[in-house]
């Protein structure tokens, strides 16, 4: 794994990164969805409207209950940090753009970000005399230093661990793949044949006993005969089989759920975190 590229460098300051590619397109992505998602509202809503307006609903009725009534305002605000957050985990599927949230720039950023929300809201509401008395306890500073830093690095870590376990998964699979099949070429094509054969029985009994096991074995040894032919007679070289399906479903979890748990998780402390500075007002 290697860090953002560097597009655009002036006076020795990355200007433009990949990471900041990616944050425009995730951007330019979601303005689109709320002008298509938006427009032409009707009274008898269709199914892409009940949709929409059940997800801002559901939205609205989150934050209320996290935050309070009275800050429902910060709504818009916190639906459109999740939505960037989870746009810039999935964006890094694509195998073009880099995940945004790979990267400790962005996500220390939004931290920091809550944090000086918080410090604004209580400034406002408590005086900047209250605010500052509050850090003649040493404990507050601390407090203050850590939580955007732990915001920022668990996001990060989260995201960035799962790249860093797929991309070494892919690594293995592929040396794996090259050993087996290269092990089964090299045993020549009767070794094949026995192959696809046992994939054929288990193929076989697996559908007339209805076992899922036995299908996906027998399929398996199937495409794994079918790879090894292909690589004997020189049609195919070093075909990375072991690599089909067991990454994509790690992707999923990596890229789609806990991206989207990070997401909420990171929403719900700012929600707090906010609502905590953001007290009802007597």
């Amino acid at each position: 794994m290697n860090g953002p590229k560097i597009y655009l460098q002036i006076n020795g300051m990355n200007v433009i990164t990949q990471t900041a590619v990616s944050s425009f397109v995730v951007m330019a992505l979601l303005c689109v969805a709320g002008y298509f998602l938006g427009r032409d509202l009707k009274k008898r809503p269709g199914r892409m409207q009940v949709i929409t307006e059940k997800g801002v609903t559901m939205l609205y009725n989150l934050v209320e209950d996290t935050m309070g009534k009275h800050n429902a305002y910060w709504t818009p605000y916190i639906g459109a940090l999740f939505l960037s957050s989870i746009g810039g985990s999935l964006i890094g599927m694509t195998g073009i753009l880099r995940s945004t949230t790979s990267d400790i720039s962005t996500t220390l950023t939004w931290a920091l970000m809550t944090s000086f929300l918080v410090w604004g809201c209580t400034i406002k509401n408590s005086g900047l005399k209250t605010f500052l008395k509050g850090y003649i306890n040493p404990m507050n500073i601390i407090s203050d230093i850590a939580q955007p830093v732990s915001m920022g690095f668990r996001h990060f870590g989260n995201i960035m661990g799962g790249s860093v376990l797929t991309s070494l998964l892919y690594s293995a699979l592929a040396a794996a793949s090259a050993m087996i099949l290269g092990l089964i070429k090299s045993s020549g094509i009767a070794v094949i044949i026995v192959v696809a054969l046992l994939g054929g029985v288990a193929l076989f009994f697996g559908i007339r006993k209805k076992k899922l096991a036995l299908k996906i074995l027998g399929i398996a040894l199937i495409a794994v005969a079918v790879c090894a032919a292909l690589e004997y007679f020189g049609v195919f070289s070093e075909i990375p089989i072991l690599e089909v399906g067991l990454p994509g479903v790690l992707s999923l979890y990596f890229d789609v759920f806990s991206g989207g748990v990070q997401a909420l998780v990171f929403s719900l402390l700012t929600m707090v975190y906010v609502g905590m500075a953001c007290p009802p007002r007597r």
